[in-house]
């Protein structure tokens, strides 16, 4: 990257650093059972939500007990199982087509970050009608209030319900872009351990691997805080010590740890933000129609080692948190201990070193995409351009 970008982007960083303090952010009001959004509904006043999930949740059966406990307390509601992985433009502009015409003034995002990013689109479309979504990619752009948004999320991964962002695909362009904003923050959510119980071990895998992938880039960053940090290294405390046993779904503890370890990923990423990792892995998945989290933990450790010896004193406190080392190592040692430990879990959960999908003609689109997303947003320890981000991709595509 050019020296006069360079500076640019450290300037955009460091004053939004500046500024967070200052900044809206809010905490989701937590909820730990599916049973008590009844009681939040009334409270808030609110008579019809919109139940937004994909048709694989509703074959599990998981949103029933929502569908019983608003039956039983007489409560009108709309269901919306059309989401799908990547949701695009199109589908969110039905998903609101849906919302108008059943009535509803508030909404429930069910699921993964799939339903969640629909949900959130569906709200912004609702509050922002006069503008395309196609025209809110960035950051403060919505600028208005959503209607009501209670998140209950059935992977522990993506973080999304304690996020400002909602991720949508141009389904012309396969170009997949985030928006931010802090009306997008859910109000409410419900981390309910028995709603993370039926998901497929390889979700479970990956879907940890983004919260871990989330907890890491926020962390190395160069826009952290006190609280951000913290909350990054419970996260990678609690992954570690309980993946396992979620995938095999062996512990109801464990399920309930690693939804409070995407909570906390999320709340680091949401003020801390993300990295390259992110950027590469939305332009992939956006294209080829690959699975987020999947992506992010094929793409993780690559990017790691490419940022070299300067994130080795922030990967050493990590793999301190992670169990994998005493406080008197040096650091370059359990910096390699924490990659390594990475690599190891994607070996164990089947997930490939490299993403055959990509096509030599595709890295010029790729690599642009993920320099719109990254640069000057993301405060990543190391600064590329295009050029190198293609070279990522090349990488990845072995």
């Amino acid at each position: 990257m050019n020296i006069f970008k360079k500076i640019y982007c450290r300037i955009f960083q460091k004053c939004f650093h500046i500024a967070l303090p200052f900044l809206p952010y809010q905490d989701p009001r937590i909820e730990r059972h599916v049973v008590a959004i009844p009681g939040i509904l009334k409270a808030e006043g609110v008579k019809k939500p919109l139940i937004i999930t994909d048709s694989n949740i509703s074959g599990l059966g998981l949103p029933d007990s929502l569908k019983a406990a608003l039956d039983k307390n007489g409560m009108d509601y709309a269901y919306f199982d059309r989401a799908f992985p990547n949701p695009t433009i199109a589908l969110c502009e039905e998903a609101h087509d849906f919302y108008a015409a059943k009535g509803c003034d508030s909404i429930i995002a069910f699921g993964g970050g799939s339903p969640m990013d629909l949900a959130k689109a569906c709200g912004i479309i609702e509050a922002r009608p006069d503008k395309p979504l196609s025209k809110m990619g960035g950051i403060l752009k919505v600028r208005k209030k959503l209607p009501l948004l209670i998140a209950i999320p059935t992977t522990a991964g993506t973080g999304s319900e304690t996020t400002l962002a909602a991720v949508v695909v141009d389904g012309r362009t396969r170009h997949k872009f985030a928006i931010n904003d802090f009306p997008l923050i859910p109000k409410y959510a419900v981390l309910d351990q028995a709603m993370v119980h039926s998901s497929p071990s390889f979700v479970a895998a990956t879907t940890g691997l983004d919260a871990l992938t989330h907890a890491v880039e926020a962390y190395i960053g160069k826009s952290t805080t006190r609280k951000t940090r913290a909350a990054a290294e419970k996260a990678v405390f609690l992954i570690f010590r309980n993946l396992d046993q979620a995938v095999k779904h062996q512990s109801a503890s464990s399920e309930g740890a690693m939804l409070a370890a995407a909570h906390y990923a999320g709340r680091a990423f949401t003020r801390s933000y993300v990295g390259y990792v992110h950027a590469l892995s939305h332009a992939l998945s956006g294209a080829y129609d690959l699975p987020h989290g999947w992506t992010n933990a094929v793409i993780l450790p690559i990017v790691l080692r490419r940022y070299g010896r300067c994130i080795d004193k922030k990967l050493a406190k990590l793999a301190l948190c992670a169990g994998l080392g005493e406080p008197d190592e040096n650091a370059g040692v359990l910096a390699e201990r924490f990659i390594s430990a990475i690599e190891a879990m994607n070996i164990k959960y089947g997930i490939p070193e490299r993403i055959e999908a990509i096509k030599e003609e595709d890295i010029k689109t790729l690599a642009k995409y993920a320099d719109k997303e990254a640069n000057p947003l993301y405060p990543v320890p190391v600064l590329w351009d295009r050029k190198e981000l293609a070279n990522i991709y090349r990488l990845l595509k072995g």
